[in-house]
C-alpha cells in the first residue's frame, strides 16, 4: 500500500475545515469531575465556522459530564485521517438556541431533539486545540490550533 506524501499545514487546515463542514458525526469523550470515569459516545454535530453544536439527553453520562466539567474532546474522521478537537463547552436549553440554528442542526444531523420526549440539551463546543494527521509522517506539525487561535493563516 502506497501512502500519499505528508500534507502541508495549509492543506491539513483546509481538509480539517472541509471535514467540519461536511461530516456529521464525532466521537465525543468526556470524564467525570476530578478525573473520574471517562465516557465516549458518537454524537452528531453542526459546525458554524467557529464552534460545534451537539445535542444529547440531559441526564446521560455525557450530558452530565459536559455540564459539570465544561470540557470535551472530539475525534472526527477515520483513524487514518483524524481531526482531534479539545474545547470548552457551553450548555444551552432548547429554548436558548436560536430557532434557525436548531433548524440547521436538525437538517444536517437528521434528528431534531426538540421533537423528542426525552429532555435534551444542546452543547456548544469552542475549540481550543485542533490536531489533524493521517500517518506517522504527519505527526510533526499536527497541531493546527492552540489556545483557540489557528496556527496556519487562511
Amino acid at each position: 500500500m502506497t501512502t500519499p506524501p505528508a500534507r502541508s499545514a495549509e492543506q491539513r487546515k483546509k481538509d480539517t475545515l472541509h471535514r467540519l463542514e461536511h461530516d456529521e458525526d464525532a466521537w465525543v469523550a468526556t470524564a467525570e469531575v476530578d478525573g473520574g470515569v471517562p465516557y465516549l459516545v458518537p454524537l452528531s454535530f453542526l459546525w458554524d465556522g467557529s464552534t460545534l453544536l451537539l445535542a444529547t439527553p440531559a441526564n446521560s453520562p455525557t450530558g452530565r459530564n459536559l455540564r459539570t466539567t465544561g470540557r470535551a474532546r472530539l475525534g472526527i474522521g477515520p483513524t487514518r485521517d483524524v481531526v482531534m478537537i479539545e474545547g470548552t463547552v457551553d450548555t444551552l436549553a432548547p429554548s436558548q438556541l436560536p430557532e434557525g440554528e436548531a433548524d440547521r442542526f436538525a437538517a444536517k444531523t437528521g434528528f431534531d431533539p426538540r421533537q423528542l420526549r426525552t429532555p435534551y440539551l444542546y452543547f456548544r463546543v469552542r475549540p481550543h486545540r485542533v490536531q489533524a494527521w493521517r500517518e506517522a509522517d504527519e505527526l510533526d506539525g499536527r497541531e493546527l490550533m492552540r489556545d483557540g487561535a489557528w496556527l496556519v493563516a487562511d
